[in-house]
């Protein structure tokens, strides 16, 4: 491991307030900083935390869509777009750590050897062969095909160029040392044409992996705003927190249970359909219905109440699981009395909160409406905090036992909060 990097240094939580909402990457002056999501507790060590740096941006990766990439600048400055390719960048580094060398191209060398792959040619143009008795050639040295490194190659220099670039800009997360300035004078047009002829002939998958990178780092470059500073992520990290919260607990066909509207018109036979309400999750497990809704709030850190889903979202939260509940495909699937559950999913930090708690998913009670008797479980919605840390290091594999675990909060929940005061 790398001594002396000062991971933490280049670390920040962010608040979700005005002006500290960006969750990313990002260039600030001439320091590089990573901005992690509300809630999330850093650790201690530099090798914990660069495996924390690297899934962030795993998660923004697959999580983020293009069009929330967008950097809010000061007031009256317009908002700045651009498509940092961060995973490239880090190819670049982590394949050059990896073979502790640039890309060379062997170029084919032909030699008079009695060892080596035979080019047989070659072999007749430059030796005189003798018969043997059966008619077949024999030579007393060979024509070998050999390959020897060519240091001027152009893909070298491009490799060279892009080594230089990418440590400058993220070398930092791996190692306190600069590879030496190659001084090549930049040719973007010629580097990614030079990069497209090598990928149309190698097959080498990690050579792919190298070309491609390297493409991708001069795209990015010949972007005039690269030139002014990058960043990775977004400000709307709310939509990466639905999706989280999706690819762990929901299902893959939750439309079947988009509640619709429409209208009927005294002119027009035909009725006219709207825009369905769309929970953001559905999950479903041992035969009940989870309507689950992923908040990116702030009180599982603050523990302020202002800082919870008000009237609306209930109310909507409830509309959602009521219509589930009436279906009647769903209750000649689940009986009559139709299992239906509701909670609100937000982040917190398991290690340091105000609830003196360290669970991974954490009951803080339950939202209720006054125009329900509150008599359905639905009619209740839990409000469930989860570790942020946990869920960003833990949203593939076995989903079963996160879905176990939510379930069984949820269920415990009902019971524990069924004698709050209103």
């Amino acid at each position: 491991m790398n001594l002396g990097l000062n991971l933490v240094s280049r670390c920040h939580v962010n608040e979700n307030g005005d002006g500290d909402r960006f969750v990313g990457i990002k260039a600030v002056s001439d320091k590089v900083m990573v901005y992690f999501p509300l809630g999330y507790n850093l650790p201690e060590s530099e090798a914990e935390l660069r495996d924390d740096i690297l899934q962030l941006i795993s998660v923004l990766a697959e999580f983020m869509e293009k069009k929330d990439r967008v950097l809010h600048m000061p007031r009256f400055a317009a908002p700045q777009s651009v498509d940092f390719p961060v995973n490239a960048y880090i190819s670049v580094i982590r394949l050059y750590l990896k073979t502790g060398s640039y890309y060379k191209e062997n170029e084919p060398v032909k030699k008079c050897s009695d060892k080596g792959r035979i080019d047989w040619a070659a072999s007749l143009k430059k030796n005189t062969p003798f018969f043997q008795e059966d008619g077949s050639p024999f030579f007393q040295d060979f024509v070998v095909r050999g390959s020897t490194p060519n240091e001027n190659n152009l893909i070298t220099s491009i490799h060279k160029y892009c080594v230089f670039e990418a440590f400058q800009k993220l070398g930092w997360l791996f190692t306190p040392d600069l590879p030496p300035d190659p001084h090549i004078i930049k040719n973007h047009d010629q580097f990614i044409y030079a990069l497209n002829k090598k990928l149309s002939s190698t097959h080498n998958e990690q050579d792919k992996l190298l070309f491609n990178s390297m493409k991708a780092m001069l795209e990015f470059l010949d972007d005039p705003v690269s030139d002014r500073q990058f960043y990775f992520g977004t400000d709307r990290f709310e939509y990466v927190w639905e999706k989280l919260i999706d690819e762990v607990f929901g299902e893959k066909d939750k439309e079947n249970y988009f509640p619709h509207t429409y209208w009927c018109l005294k002119h027009d036979e035909t009725p006219k359909s709207n825009s369905a309400l769309e929970p953001d999750s559905i999950m479903l497990y041992n035969g009940k219905i989870y309507v689950l809704d992923a908040k990116y709030y702030r009180y599982g850190v603050s523990a302020n109440p202002s800082h919870l889903p008000q009237s609306s979202s209930i109310n909507k939260q409830i509309t959602y699981a009521e219509y589930i509940y009436n279906l009647d495909r769903i209750k000649k699937d689940y009986g009559e009395d139709v299992p239906v559950y509701n909670a609100f999913l937000m982040p917190y930090n398991r290690y340091k909160n105000k609830f003196e708690s360290k669970e991974h998913f954490l009951n803080i009670g339950e939202a209720r409406s006054e125009w329900k008797c509150n008599k359905h479980a639905y009619e209740r919605v839990q409000g469930i905090l989860i570790d942020i840390r946990f869920l960003m290091r833990n949203y593939y594999g076995a989903k079963e036992n996160k879905k176990k675990k939510m379930a069984e909060t949820i269920d415990k929940a009902l019971t524990d909060n069924a004698n709050l005061a209103r």
